[in-house]
């Protein structure tokens, strides 16, 4: 499964982003897809979280700015970043809790990470 991240970018405060990943490859099922940023200097974070069922999980400080989704038949994730602020900067990584084939455990699957630039 390789997962591949785009949609980062240079942008001004305010602005907004919208970051896609889809995974390619053999994937039987998908049960969470989630994403994470790591800024400069700073430990990698949960940014948001979306299961199969489509219930999501925010952290506390992109509450009401960023809007994850999934479009299962395309194996694709989707972060939504509007009112985006100066530390919002980050890479940022996707990740996909998956099943390559009905007898096999899920895994995690990461994708390269994609950039996120955001000028004060």
């Amino acid at each position: 499964v390789q997962l591949q991240a785009s949609g980062g970018g240079l942008v001004q405060a305010g602005e907004s982003l919208r970051l896609s990943c889809a995974a390619s490859g053999s994937v039987f099922s998908t049960n969470l897809m989630s994403w994470y940023r790591q800024a400069p200097g700073k430990q990698r974070e949960l940014v948001a979280a979306i299961t199969s069922g489509g219930s999501t999980n925010y952290a506390d400080s992109v509450k009401g700015r960023f809007t994850i989704s999934r479009a299962n038949a395309k194996n694709t994730v989707y972060l939504q970043m509007n009112s985006l602020k100066p530390e919002d900067t980050a890479v940022y990584f996707c990740i996909f809790t998956a099943r390559i084939s009905s007898r096999s455990d899920p895994d995690n699957y990461w994708g390269q990470g994609t950039l996120v630039t955001v000028s004060s």
